[in-house]
């Protein structure tokens, strides 16, 4: 039984994630990862193909009944090669210069997280995007964050403390910014649910004749009226 007889274990299929959510149990914290032929890579995938898979996934979570207290963030680990006009900020030296003179400059000998070689950063700027009813709307947040962000997140909402061992996690910027946790019920983010082929809004399902517009606003096909 997942969790129960074998607890080393701690990667399993999709499929098992979805049976799990359609049982009423969906785990406190999960990740995600789509098929390689959708994970938006370049050289085996495309962005239809992701989007696919990122919409497809949203659109589930949101008929589920925990969808009120979910979050949703969409990251990713490599830049895929393409090139930044901005270069990020050196938050950690990488104590191996003669590897990393690509970061030789103010700071690259500044080692803030232990003696470990080879950790210079950050990289290349990547998106990271928050889908949920406590997002903030239409907001763009300037906070300097990076993947370690999210595992923050998870360490301060479930006081769990941090890793340890000079792990980045101790230095990441905060995703708290990005939400507002100040709504609740009908003062929530509306779902709004989309075409994974065209990323257009539809309607929402067992919604009868209404259908969801570019705002996230609920209208009736005739008469176009808001709910």
């Amino acid at each position: 039984m997942i969790g129960k007889t074998d607890q080393a274990n701690h990667q399993y299929d999709l499929k098992d994630f979805w049976t799990a959510a359609g049982n009423g149990n969906l785990p406190a914290v999960s990740y995600l990862k789509a098929a390689n032929y959708q994970d938006g890579h370049a050289g085996y995938s495309d962005p239809i193909d992701e989007q696919h898979f990122v919409v497809d996934t949203i659109n589930r979570l949101q008929k589920l009944p925990e969808w009120k207290d979910t979050a949703v963030i969409l990251a990713y680990d490599d830049s895929d090669g393409w090139y930044d006009h901005v270069k990020s900020p050196l938050v950690n030296g990488s104590n191996d210069p003669q590897s990393d003179v690509a970061f030789a400059g103010p700071g690259s000998d500044k080692i803030r997280l232990g003696n470990y070689k080879d950790r210079a950063g950050y990289g290349p700027r990547l998106p990271l995007l928050i889908v949920s009813p406590y997002a903030k709307k239409n907001f763009v947040d300037h906070t300097l964050t990076d993947q370690t962000s999210i595992l923050r997140f998870i360490e301060d909402n479930w006081k769990l403390g941090r890793i340890g061992d000079n792990s980045f996690d101790a230095v990441a910027g905060s995703l708290n910014n990005m939400f507002d946790f100040s709504h609740e019920g009908e003062q929530q983010n509306r779902k709004l649910f989309l075409d994974p082929a065209t990323g257009q809004p539809i309607a929402q399902p067992n919604t009868g004749n209404k259908q969801v517009d570019q705002d996230g606003e609920t209208q009736d096909d005739q008469n176009g009226q808001n709910q």
